[in-house]
This record gives structure tokens, sequence and C-alpha cells, in this order.
């Protein structure tokens, strides 16, 4: 597993940490933690629907895979608390080519959509009413149909990473610009069955 792509993501390789990160308290923690930074399990727990001793134990499955680490608490917390935070800003994962690998890929994918697609419902309802106009009218959505080989779909995807890749790795860097706000952009790619 390392970090080489644009937008220093985890890369996940192991169909075990496919599995794992496939539980939906694992891949919500996970979520959370690339998005706000520490937390402990407490606090954790109530994002993700479980107790603080169910959360507990999800994050150190997640830090055997090296996805979640525990550290140090922010200054001026408590420091008999445990700290997690997520290794990267987000992870990726290709579709491997064992049925053993692709089986956990397929289990993470699921759950992956579904939780985007929650996201995007709770956006919705709860988000969307608050926005100033400015922020409302950026907000997209498509659904295009396009017809391509998997070498020209990979050739988007890897242009895709590329325009967006700026705007991840200034996040790092701390380079926010004057007006800058948070936004999620979810790509979700199906291809057709053939006809």
């Amino acid at each position: 597993m390392s970090l080489r792509n644009p937008y220093g993501d985890f890369e996940i390789t192991d169909p075990q940490a496919m599995r794992a990160l496939a539980h939906p308290v694992r891949l919500a923690a996970l979520s959370w933690l690339q998005k706000n930074g520490p937390a402990t399990a407490t606090q954790l727990s109530e994002h993700v629907g479980a107790s603080p001793s169910v959360t507990s134990w999800h994050l150190r499955h997640l830090a055997g895979f090296g996805l979640v680490t525990d550290g140090p608490p922010p200054s001026g917390t408590d420091r008999r608390q445990r700290w997690w935070s997520a290794v990267a800003h987000g992870f990726r994962y290709d579709m491997p080519d064992t049925p053993e690998g692709a089986e956990a890929a397929g289990l993470l994918r699921a759950e992956m959509i579904k939780q985007s697609l929650g996201a995007a419902q709770q956006w919705l309802a709860e988000t969307e009413p608050s926005l100033d106009p400015e922020w409302s009218r950026a907000a997209g959505s498509a659904n295009t149909r396009l017809v391509v080989t998997p070498a020209e779909a990979e050739e988007i995807e890897s242009a895709i990473e590329q325009l967006l890749a700026p705007y991840v790795q200034r996040r790092d860097r701390g380079e926010t610009p004057a007006g800058a706000g948070s936004v999620r952009y979810l790509r979700i790619t199906l291809p057709e069955a053939t006809i």
C-alpha cells in the first residue's frame, strides 16, 4: 500500500483490507476522520452509528491494515484518551484479478456507492437549503453516457484526477484561497452491460 497517485490517496491492494473497509462502520469512521481530522472512538461513535467500544474495535481493525493510526492527542486535550487519525485524505483501490480480490472489491464498491448515495440525499435534505445562492449554483450533477474502450475509460479517469489534483494537494499545503469552501466530488463510473 502506498501514497503514489495524484491525490496522495492511500492505495489499497490487499483484498483483506478491502473486505475490512467494506464494513459500514469502518468506512464511515475512515471517511469522517479523512474529512474532520483526529477524533476519539467516543467522538466518532455518534457519527458512525455504533457504541464507543464497537467503534474502537473497528478503528483497531483499520489500524491493522494501516488505514488509520493512533497518535498523540491534539494540544489542550485529555492525554488519557486515544486519538485516531486517517493516514491519508482519501483512498483508492483497483479491482484485483483473483476471484477473492474481485469479491472483496465488489463488497467495498457496493458500500462506497451506498454511503455516497446517502451523502447525496443528506446534502439535498440538509445542506442545499442553507447554501448561499453562489454555492448552490456551483453544485452540479450529470448523467452522461459515453461509448469508450476500457483503455479510453482509464484515460478519462486519469485526466479527471490530473485536473482535480492541484485542488486536493493545496489543502495539504495550507493554500486555501479566500472564499474557498469544502466541496465533495462524488464520481461513479458504471460500465453498462453489452446488448
